[in-house]
């Protein structure tokens, strides 16, 4: 009876208002991203732009990745008038915000034949506002609530997100279809008003003086020389020191030697997970499944085992802690990478298929919200924004690189191997959580000896 209440409780979390606001906070954040990718790639086809265009079109992704370096800006400047109204948080969320809903009305005002230098330089504008509303939304995230509840968070917002892809998605296509590409863009630029209207009603978190950050910051400029702050160059050597500098050794002055495992965990954890989906849909096809069966399938049991899982490990975090839940994510997407061998030395069965990709999207939804209540529990609130963003460009880039090897080992060795070999590269990311669980178990028994 006391388990059945525990779980109770657990999932009762998500009836936290600030858990349901992460649900259009991730809608918000959502909605963008597709039209400057995959459905732009739609429009401009659709119209006849050559396909070497369309390709350097995929280029915007690019600022998605390097929003770490505007981080820090996020962090300590303040928008004039409009930090003062809404405060820290909540002013570059809406400026960020209005600037989506206005390039992508600017995006749908154009002639895609006539104009496409100038779509180029929306598609970018919408590109970077978007980016800046994820650092925000992060370090809001992070801000509002303690641990406990980042799981939680981190999977409502993943409901909010794959909802606002369905709409940029195949919304936006049967816009396109029954009126036109630029409509479905104006309707885009209009759907945003969920986010604007969300961040209006939201309260912002509180902003305390950390004051460890506070000694680390006057540590370094008196390191570098600029403490005094006398002239000009001084002032602004002490502000790139405090915004860009310090976010970096508070990390390593808080953790330690361990910030390197912590560090390698982040770059490693996501490895199995996003190498595997490199090859995904190609083997689907190469097994002989249709398109149709591939997106039906895909589409049901994706979108929802995503969701359930996601659900699942946020009332693990509650229930368990994060470290616990953290190596249970990792160890089932290794276990769901041998599902695709499997798979890959049967017989063709839409029944295998989705037992397989229902599995496959349980363990990834789950692993993913757990992983980033580990992740915001890294964070020091003076340094949320760009803390946060390091890791997550941390926790993608050295996959994504890994990830364009994948094709390559399909060709050499088959799909039998490579599913075995996706598999395997997560087994630093099991060994590196049972090695920082070890050494969180001796820092505990250290600390209560007499």
């Amino acid at each position: 009876m006391a388990a059945d209440k525990s779980w109770k409780t657990a999932f009762a979390i998500y009836l936290q208002p600030r858990v349901v606001n992460m649900v259009f906070l991730g809608f918000s954040a959502g909605l963008p991203f597709l039209l400057v990718f995959s459905t732009l790639s739609a429009w401009l086809r659709d119209e006849g732009i050559e396909r070497t265009v369309i390709g350097f079109f995929s280029w915007v992704g690019v600022i998605y990745s390097i929003k770490v370096f505007w981080a820090p800006v996020i962090d300590r400047l303040p928008i004039p008038l409009l930090t003062r109204l809404l405060g820290k948080r909540r002013s570059w969320m809406l400026l960020a915000q209005v600037g989506i809903a206005l390039g992508l009305s600017g995006m749908a005002s154009l002639d895609s034949h006539t104009q496409l230098r100038l779509c180029a330089l929306f598609a970018v504008g919408v590109a970077f506002c978007s980016a800046t509303q994820d650092v925000v939304i992060d370090a809001f995230r992070i801000e509002t609530a303690d641990a406990r509840y980042q799981g939680a968070m981190a999977a409502a917002y993943v409901l909010g997100y794959r909802i606002a892809l369905l709409m940029a998605g195949a919304g936006a296509f049967y816009i396109a279809e029954y009126s036109s590409w630029n409509s479905a863009y104006s309707v885009m630029a209009a759907t945003m008003s969920v986010g604007i209207f969300t961040t209006l009603t939201l309260r912002e978190p509180e902003h305390r003086r950390v004051e460890s950050a506070r000694k680390v910051e006057s540590r370094l400029e008196s390191a570098l020389g600029v403490s005094g702050r006398a002239s000009f160059g001084q002032r602004m050597a002490a502000g790139f020191t405090d915004a860009v500098l310090s976010p970096f050794v508070e990390f390593f002055s808080r953790n330690g030697r361990t910030g390197l495992i912590i560090l390698l965990l982040i770059a490693v954890y996501k490895m199995s997970d996003i190498t595997m989906g490199v090859m995904a849909n190609p083997f689907y096809l190469d097994l002989g499944f249709s398109k149709k069966d591939i997106a039906e399938i895909s589409k049901v049991f994706g979108f929802f085992m995503t969701i359930a899982g996601a659900a699942l490990g946020g009332a693990l975090v509650v229930r368990y802690g994060v470290m616990r839940p953290l190596l249970l994510g990792s160890v089932m997407v290794v276990a769901t990478n041998l599902l695709f061998a499997v798979l890959a030395l049967s017989e063709p069965s839409k029944l295998l298929l989705a037992a397989v990709i229902s599995a496959d999207n349980l363990s990834g939804g789950l692993a993913t919200s757990v992983f980033i209540a580990y992740l915001s529990g890294l964070t020091s609130t003076a340094y949320t924004a760009t803390q946060y963003a390091l890791f997550s460009s941390l926790m993608t880039l050295p996959a994504q690189f890994l990830g364009g090897f994948a094709g390559l080992v399909v060709d050499h060795y088959g799909y039998y191997i490579f599913f075995i070999y996706a598999s395997a590269v997560g087994l630093p990311a099991i060994s590196l959580v049972l090695l920082l669980i070890g050494r969180e178990r001796r820092a505990k028994m250290l600390a209560q000896r007499p």
